[in-house]
């Protein structure tokens, strides 16, 4: 029986690489639930970058209700205690390895929150924050002087841009990707002219937008390549008493001026799910009425600006026995961890799951 035994390899004994592939499996509630707390080895492999590329909260919303005055929401304390205690842990294991941060359109970050997580990702890259109702503009900036590496922004249309756009340009000398999730009215599109110059990929994708501000961004944007405007209602501003109308072609102008960019994206068919989303909408999309997710998607290299698509290749276990993996003792760890485990696992093993 001894002998038996002493063939069984534990948990705690896996190799540090296996262990960081079986973890990459794990969504980040699964990594921050106390399974860094099993043993050191565990531990060290719960800390290991690849693990901590992307911080990805798209999946949690803040528990919260609207309010008529700033911020125009209120969020429950139980809520924001939750995600802070998401974030420091998170934020522990990672050291300093986060180049991408993603929160979903409903997680409604606090200036704390926001502070605490700049001041610890460094290295950030890309950022997905499509709600600033509860950052001030001292919030805001204090951030982006953290992140000196940061490449693309995806953010909400904001009634003041200039003071986040010249803090950018002033501190993230690579910045070259920005995807607004709103209306781009003149006063954003000079802005941009004249804080971001040098920015090369741009969406507007599902939302209201002049013609002359289209013109605008194409004259002014010199180093522009990408320009996706896919599902926008384009409106041409007119004499009174009109004021405005849709147009339903864009126009020779227009197509003249994008015919440099390497892509100009653009799709207004009446038969297009999404065209017809934001015209109910009147350019600004309702995205909790929809599928999850979607408020995620880009025809701009989908999933990539801004937020990371993580497939992960079962390759890793080519040359692992799975009588190895079930011949592990599980003294290490309690009952229900080894359950869930075992159901995460087997769900994992028979499909590609996307992060």
């Amino acid at each position: 029986m001894e002998d038996n035994d002493s063939n069984i390899r534990r948990w705690e004994d896996l190799d540090i690489d296996i262990l960081v592939k079986i973890f990459q499996l794990l969504d980040i509630f699964q990594l921050t639930s106390g399974i860094s707390r099993v043993c050191s080895a565990w531990r060290m492999a719960c800390c290991d970058p690849l693990l901590w590329k992307t911080l990805d909260l798209s999946m949690l919303r803040s528990n919260f209700i609207k309010i008529p005055l700033e911020p125009y929401v209120y969020v429950d304390e139980r809520s924001d205690r939750t995600l802070t205690r998401l974030l420091k842990i998170s934020l522990g294991l990672s050291r300093q390895s986060i180049m991408t941060s993603i929160f979903h359109f409903n997680l409604y970050v606090s200036d704390e929150q926001l502070t605490y997580t700049a001041e610890r990702c460094p290295r950030l890259k890309r950022l997905v924050l499509p709600a600033w109702n509860r950052i001030k503009k001292t919030g805001m900036c204090k951030a982006i002087r953290c992140w000196k590496e940061l490449e693309s922004l995806t953010m909400p249309s904001i009634a003041n841009p200039p003071y986040i756009l010249e803090e950018i340009s002033t501190h993230c000398k690579n910045f070259s990707e920005l995807k607004i999730m709103g209306p781009c009215d003149v006063f954003f599109a000079s802005s941009l002219a004249a804080f971001l110059p040098n920015l090369r990929v741009l969406s507007l994708r599902c939302s209201m937008l002049f013609t002359d501000v289209l013109i605008l961004i194409l004259d002014s944007l010199q180093n522009l390549e990408v320009l996706n405007i896919s599902h926008c209602i384009l409106m041409e501003a007119l004499p009174a008493p009109q004021h405005k109308r849709i147009v339903k072609e864009i126009d020779v102008t227009i197509r003249q001026k994008a015919s440099r960019l390497r892509e100009f994206l653009t799709c207004m068919d009446d038969s297009c799910v999404m065209c017809q989303r934001t015209r109910t909408d009147e350019g600004l999309v309702r995205w909790y009425k929809y599928e999850e997710g979607l408020w995620k998607t880009d025809e701009v290299r989908v999933e990539e600006i801004s937020f990371g698509l993580f497939f992960f290749s079962f390759n890793i276990y080519r040359g692992i026995e799975i009588s190895l993996l079930l011949g592990l003792s599980k003294s290490s760890l309690s009952d229900a961890f080894i359950l869930n485990f075992g159901h995460w696992f087997w769900d994992v093993h028979c499909r590609v799951k996307c992060f």
